[in-house]
């Protein structure tokens, strides 16, 4: 018999809009083609692919680039509100947070990545199946 994951019983998660998973350390937000595609298309964008101030390419991959203070390039910020620019279009990494399989592998992650998330334990039940569909996606 498989071991039971810890969130068996599920999860509740709902954005709060804040911001915190779009900003912080500098790291990465991979993006394929089809959806740097998506995204020059929703920003009115001819030729298919992103300016270099929003992309850049670390080894075959693409990633999303960071303005200086680690702002993810299409966070939006308004005094107080956030926001995605892309939000409809947003990476699949994006779209699968918090629901990651770093996040997933012990409650103690999760609660470590509760932290920077205040969505986290808050809003509607996310059931096992779903929160697995989530974690294990690989496109949209």
């Amino acid at each position: 018999m498989a071991k039971e994951k810890w969130y068996q019983a599920g999860l509740r998660f709902e954005c709060s809009q804040c911001g915190n998973c779009c900003s912080g350390d500098p790291g990465y937000v991979w993006a394929t083609k089809e959806e740097v595609g998506r995204i020059s298309k929703f920003l009115g964008r001819t030729d298919g692919w992103l300016d270099p101030k929003q992309i850049r390419r670390v080894g075959l991959r693409y990633s999303l680039t960071e303005k200086p203070g680690g702002d993810c390039i299409f966070l939006k910020r308004d005094g107080d509100r956030t926001g995605c620019g892309i939000y409809s279009v947003r990476p699949l990494q994006c779209r699968t947070w918090p629901f990651w399989t770093q996040n997933l592998s012990s409650s103690d992650a999760w609660n470590e990545a509760h932290v920077i998330c205040p969505g986290m334990d808050q809003g509607p039940h996310h059931d096992f199946v779903q929160i697995e569909t989530t974690r294990t996606k690989r496109s949209w």
